[in-house]
């Protein structure tokens, strides 16, 4: 096994030591930043005198030589070697000599590898970011399309009052929006560049840290060489945003289960997003939604081991840091797949409107309505709470909804009725009267609507700066 250190030693390394300390067979996904920053390493060598610009040069070229093997499969993650930076500095040794010899003066492995994680961090960070808002984006549209499509709304899992889909949607909308949000301030945070540092505390060369920062479009160089080397705080925020965003869609996964079920029957997931049973013909499960939901806790998992890991290391670098790769890209390889199943399963969802506004009628979740009705009528709210409520056990008992009991009916239970409470309790009326912002009314959904529009115009723009 090729290694980047030796002389100091006298005795091989154990078999079984080098296979529980090698790192290349997760950290191989690494080779295009670890190649990135050597170049930019290189150049910055060569301007500040360090190296040669001949040398610098020569070495910028092998390296891109070297990117090109390996993006076309010529050199792999099956060869012998300890990890990726000994991989990709012994191909260079072996195709041009002494100048690469001389890539990594001013320079470890552990801010090398530093460097290396948070240029991974930061595009992944930015393709989640790209992943969210095209789900933003259908959340819209599926909500312009539902603006009147009513269904009930829950607490505690009973029905409550009655809402649209378009609104139960907005609080996803919501949810992921926030997300965005996250999202874009991690990888604001985690924008400084550590190259340079050394092992721990900076080198005596006259390296130009702004210059390598800016090649590798970061906003600076880390301000102190002992935090560069052993901050994984970035890491443990970009999993944090990532658990909440599995949150978020295990929840709404949770909800698309029980609507698919044929207790709810308000939606229908489609073929391409089901799988039947392999002793019950009639089965059609909702299987990528509960493995959306399941695999919510793999990325719980990430956050938690690396907070661990990291919560009793002293300054500077340790070893144990080698363990905030692999549960790492586990966990970002989830979210992505996740969001990108989540985001086909939901376009071709097909939703049962008239399912689910006989789900809100039946539910009694114009209770409240029809309380207000009698408020209306002077009666006080407590005495208007009582009387509706023996009017939805009537109702039960009859197998009713409060709009199907005739006006005589209804007198029997309170006489202040009248022939325009069947308007006041209707769906649309309910809904429509909530126009406080927020609230699922027409126009105030039209407004959340314009506004989250706008929000998607300025983050589009924002991907193309």
């Amino acid at each position: 096994m090729a290694t980047l250190w030796g002389g100091r030693f006298t005795k091989e390394t154990d078999s079984l030591v080098k296979a529980f300390n090698a790192s290349l067979p997760f950290d191989f996904r690494l080779y295009r930043q670890d190649i990135e920053g050597s170049i930019a390493h290189a150049v910055m060598l060569g301007r500040q005198g360090i190296l040669t610009e001949e040398e610098s040069a020569q070495i910028a070229k092998a390296l891109r030589s070297i990117l090109e093997d390996i993006e076309a499969g010529r050199i792999t993650a099956d060869e012998d070697y300890e990890d990726i930076h000994s991989l990709v500095e012994d191909k260079l040794i072996k195709r041009i000599g002494d100048p690469g010899k001389k890539l990594h003066t001013g320079r470890s492995r552990n801010d090398q590898v530093a460097v290396d994680m948070r240029l991974y961090t930061r595009e992944h960070a930015r393709e989640t970011k790209a992943l969210v808002l095209a789900l933003l984006h259908l959340l819209l549209s599926l909500e312009e399309e539902h603006l009147d499509t009513f269904m009930p709304g829950f607490t505690h899992l009973q029905k409550a009052q009655p809402v649209t889909l378009a609104h139960h949607l907005g609080a996803y909308f919501e949810m992921f929006k926030r997300d965005m949000s996250r999202l874009s301030d991690t990888i604001r945070r985690m924008n400084i560049c550590p190259l340079g540092a050394g092992a721990l505390a900076g080198t005596t060369y006259p390296l130009d840290r702004d210059l390598t920062a800016e090649l590798l479009s970061f906003d600076g160089p880390a301000l102190n060489s002992m935090d560069a080397v052993s901050d994984r705080d970035y890491l443990i925020e970009y999993l944090s945003d990532l658990s909440l965003i599995m949150m978020h869609l295990s929840r709404f996964c949770e909800e698309m289960i029980l609507w698919n079920s044929n207790e709810y029957g308000f939606i229908e997931l489609d073929d391409a997003y089901s799988t039947g049973s392999s002793i019950m013909p009639q089965k059609k499960n909702p299987d990528i939604a509960e493995l959306i939901r399941g695999k919510c806790g793999r990325v719980y998992g990430a956050l938690h081991s690396l907070l661990v890991t990291m919560k009793g290391l002293p300054l500077a670098y340790n070893k144990d840091m080698q363990e905030d790769k692999e549960l790492s890209f586990d966990a970002m390889d989830t979210a992505a797949g996740c969001l990108r199943l989540f985001t086909g399963m939901l376009k071709t969802t097909v939703f049962h409107k008239e399912t689910m506004e006989k789900s809100a009628v039946m539910g009694f979740t114009n209770a409240t309505d029809a309380a207000d009705y009698l408020v209306n009528k002077g009666m006080p709210f407590r005495d208007a709470h009582a009387v509706i409520g023996r009017l939805v056990l009537y109702c039960i008992e009859k197998n009713k909804a409060i709009d199907e009991l005739p006006l005589e009916e209804l007198k029997e239970i309170c006489d202040s009725f009248e022939e325009d409470i069947y308007e006041a309790v209707s769906l649309k009326t309910c809904v429509e009267r909530r126009l406080t912002t927020g609230a699922p009314g027409r126009a105030a959904m039209e407004e959340a609507i314009r506004i989250n529009k706008q929000y998607l115009i300025n983050e589009e723009e924002k991907k193309d700066e």
